[in-house]
């Protein structure tokens, strides 16, 4: 086996730790750092509480709160334009994987300057990238861990990755108390999406020893408290194994890659507008079960699969376990979407173009993707 491991960042967990943010930007040289976030985190008064810390240890941070969902190019020259009249010296990404990908974005564009686009790829960046503190307040991307920013384009919405090891993050503040304000309907999307990123890491060709410790333990994590946040009976310690097992998925990736299901993800949220979390969870369960025919993914699976929380002796294959949550969920399924022979031609051409889809453990050409979304199609299971 030939594999290099990344880099992670300096990792900060705990209830509370939030409060010592200044103590992480002091000692990464912060004077004058950006708050990059968004007007629902704003509202949930989570930046103001880290300005209060900040500003009690004598630091005065601005605050970008513009950013969108599934951030644009146009976004992040916005941000940067921010930054430039604030005259930064340091990023804070307060929220979902949008607000860190929005911070990384502009550090790339402040710092090294032209558009996202050319930064597609990986490395593209020459000069060095301001410091950067990662704080999410959502389960879900484990972009605090990882060195990409996903940019979609303005005009098409197709995701760029857009990485460098520059853009990781100095510190990942992990503060599960942050998350206790996510909706419901947040909380389950951002977990199963987590939860797709273990099991894709996991069986992902690039995965290694290094990977495949952070995948398992983060699914185990997972397994452990998704019922409970699609429940929406989840317990500080619910908030705390998602959290954490968000950001171990997050460092898999890095140190590894993604599949399939995200390579169907993507052009059903570029031409449907579906949200990310939404897509992924909806192809999972069929990503699995065509894996499955390869006998040593299939090992893998059933190796997961002993961390499935049941009731007793019961056993349960991964993919169906995944449809429960998914019906438990109340979430609507690819069938409600307007899908003809057109678009399904027109969505599996894209899905052959994601990079994702080269490191699924089953080579997959557009006919095997038309497959996939018209599995997709069927309603999903009721739950008894």
């Amino acid at each position: 086996m030939d594999f290099t491991t990344r880099p992670s960042p300096r990792i900060a967990y705990g209830p509370g730790k939030l409060e010592k943010l200044p103590d992480f930007v002091e000692e990464i040289g912060g004077e004058r750092p950006l708050i990059v976030t968004d007007a629902g985190i704003r509202a949930a008064g989570h930046v103001e509480r880290a300005l209060k810390y900040l500003k009690d240890a004598g630091i005065e941070a601005s605050v970008f709160d513009r950013v969108s969902e599934n951030p644009t190019n146009a976004c992040i020259v916005a941000c940067r334009e921010f930054a430039e009249r604030a005259k930064v010296d340091s990023f804070i990404g307060l929220g979902g994987g949008s607000s860190m990908d929005t911070a990384k974005g502009c550090n790339f564009l402040l710092t090294n300057g032209g558009e996202m686009k050319d930064y597609h790829g990986y490395g593209k960046a020459a000069k060095l990238l301001l410091p950067f503190i990662a704080i999410p307040t959502t389960s879900g991307t484990g972009s605090e861990c990882q060195s990409y920013a996903l940019i979609s384009d303005d005009e098409t919405h197709v995701k760029m990755a857009c990485g460098d090891s520059k853009a990781l993050a100095n510190v990942a503040l992990l503060d599960p108390e942050l998350t206790l304000s996510q909706p419901r309907n947040v909380a389950v999307l951002t977990g199963l999406d987590a939860l797709a990123h273990a099991l894709e890491t996991a069986v992902c060709l690039p995965r290694n020893p290094i990977s495949k410790i952070h995948s398992l333990e983060a699914f185990r994590l997972l397994a452990g408290s998704i019922e409970a946040v699609v429940q929406n009976a989840a317990s500080l310690e619910d908030r705390s194994n998602m959290q954490l097992g968000a950001a171990l998925a997050g460092l898999a990736i890095e140190n590894s890659m993604l599949g399939a299901a995200h390579a169907c993800a993507n052009p059903l949220t570029a031409h449907f507008d579906l949200t990310h979390g939404h897509a992924v969870a909806l192809m999972l369960p069929h990503v699995i079960r065509l894996n499955r025919k390869n006998p040593e993914t299939d090992e893998i699976y059933k190796k997961y699969e002993a961390y499935i929380p049941l009731d007793g002796s019961k056993s349960v294959k991964m993919a169906n376990w995944i449809e429960q949550l998914i019906g438990r969920s109340e979430l609507s399924g690819l069938g409600a979407l307007d899908l003809g022979q057109k678009e399904l031609g027109t969505l599996s051409e894209a899905a052959t173009q994601q990079w994702t889809g080269r490191f699924n453990p089953r080579p997959l050409n557009k006919e095997d993707f038309e497959s996939l979304y018209r599995a997709a199609l069927s309603p999903i299971p009721e739950i008894a």
